[in-house]
């Protein structure tokens, strides 16, 4: 696993610059002269939005940032550049068109909750003075950065020439151009490496109504091809993302609570970045997007998050219960295809672990040391008791399943009820398989269907047959 901590990646971002004006107050009455509520503000903040909330998620990532946007020739740009200079972000590409208002969107709430939004903004295409400026400065420091990312609001800033034109030279220099692509025609984005449409977007701009698995399909492919794209994906909202290049596969969602949805476009489109210029695959990226975006959205406005947010967000996701870890065989199945398409070596042992000790943790820890994902296929009761007679098991199978679970060498457990595992290796397809090393020149079940076998030699004197017999002495 790349230490993200440790990466501090040069990213460009260019796009329409905005602010994101918040008036906090309370609400207990109507107004008497019209039936409208009267907001009480205790305060107001400024923050930056637009392709500004996309500056700021990669600065609380660490990331060096440079920005080339227009902005206004008003008293708001003063504004924007003096947040922009607070989180040590340079203006010096920013250039100023007299003719535009630099955007600013305020918004009023009160209980948490937003009550209106009122925007003062120019959204015609900026001049072609202003195109030219921007490729020409372009041009001259794109040799600098690990990537490109272009936020469009549809405010003028990124033209349909423009951004081709900045896409042409990107390539040429081999740097990936993420795109959070508006509106209808998504051919202004041709030759991006991806873009981040949300469902809704992505269906206005194919015309396929993605209902289920054939429309994302259908709409996720189209886009691929007719822009030209290296990765296709869709944000599902609840659903996670979808990802397509040679083959489709969703990573779902993670977030736990939602709050407020504003700016998690923005999120997603940095933490992709930033993960891709750190040097991560796309699906491994789309799982760190996931998780900056699951902090995000439990916030309340356009919000970022830190890297040991994140971290610690992971943290608090993998000390879930139990029994999430704890699958069926169909669950098993779909599961295990899904980890070995992104990449995860498998490993599977099984047992019947009936009274926990030192020894079955350090086994199990050695059998976790041969890949990424340990799979623990676990005798059933009734299989238990034909093993080893009647009195046994001593806990059940559920009461097994759930201490085993709660180990952090087993990432899932699988409850079988056959008198051999052979059915679940079959289904899982594990690329090693673990036994203990009393099957030394024995034949393994499942031997077969997994790439490798690997034997563990018990620790001596650990066992649940003596830790019974201790009992019973005592």
């Amino acid at each position: 696993m790349i230490d993200l901590q440790k990466k501090s990646p040069k990213l460009l971002v260019i796009g329409d610059l905005m602010i994101d004006h918040y008036l906090w107050g309370s609400c207990e009455r109507i107004s008497p002269e019209a039936p409208v509520q009267v907001v009480n503000v205790n305060s107001e903040s400024s923050v930056l939005g637009g392709a500004g909330n996309v500056i700021n998620n990669l600065r609380a990532l660490g990331t060096q940032v440079d920005v080339i946007s227009v902005v206004g020739g008003c008293e708001i740009s003063d504004e924007l550049k003096a947040l922009l200079t607070n989180i040590n972000v340079s203006t010096q590409y920013l250039i100023t068109q007299k003719d535009r208002i630099t955007s600013k969107k305020s918004r009023i709430i009160a209980a948490q909750q937003q009550v209106v939004r009122y925007d003062r903004e120019s959204s015609d295409e900026i001049g072609a003075e202003s195109q030219k400026s921007i490729l020409d400065t372009f041009t001259n420091i794109i040799a600098n950065y690990n990537g490109v990312l272009l936020s469009d609001y549809g405010k003028g800033v990124l033209t349909s020439d423009l951004t081709q034109s900045l896409i042409s030279i990107a390539n040429k220099n081999n740097k990936k151009v993420l795109v959070d692509p508006k509106g209808l025609d998504y051919s202004k984005y041709k030759g991006a490496y991806l873009l981040t449409p949300n469902k809704k977007e992505a269906s206005e701009a194919t015309q396929v109504n993605i209902k289920d698995d054939a429309s994302l399909t259908q709409a996720i492919s189209q886009l691929k091809t007719q822009c030209d794209l290296t990765v296709s994906l869709i944000t599902l909202s609840e659903q996670g993302v979808a990802i397509y290049d040679d083959r489709l596969r969703t990573h779902p969602t993670v977030a736990r609570e939602v709050f407020d949805v504003t700016g998690a476009g923005d999120t997603v489109l940095a933490s992709l970045g930033f993960a891709l210029a750190c040097g991560y695959e796309i699906d491994d990226a789309v799982e760190f997007s996931n998780l900056a975006a699951g902090v995000v959205v439990g916030k309340i406005g356009s919000a970022t998050a830190s890297l040991n947010e994140i971290i610690e967000y992971e943290s608090s996701l993998n000390k879930s219960s139990s029994d999430a870890h704890i699958k069926t065989l169909n669950e098993i199945t779909v599961l295990s295809k899904e980890l070995k398409a992104r990449g995860k070596k498998i490993i599977f042992t099984n047992g019947c672990f009936d009274i926990l000790h030192a020894g079955h943790v350090r086994y199990l820890e050695t059998a976790k040391s041969y890949g990424d994902v340990l799979i623990l296929g676990l005798n059933s009761d009734r299989s238990v008791t034909a093993l080893k007679g009647e009195g046994r098991p001593i806990n059940t199978q559920l009461d097994r399943a759930y201490i085993l679970a709660a180990l952090e060498a087993v990432d899932y457990v699988v409850v079988f009820d056959d008198d051999t595992p052979y059915d679940l290796i079959k289904a899982i397809k594990p690329h090693i398989l673990v036994k203990g090393g009393d099957y030394e020149g024995k034949q393994v079940v499942g031997q077969d269907i997994a790439d490798e076998l690997k034997l563990v030699q018990f620790v001596d004197g650990k066992s649940t047959t003596k830790t019974i017999e201790k009992i019973q002495k005592s």
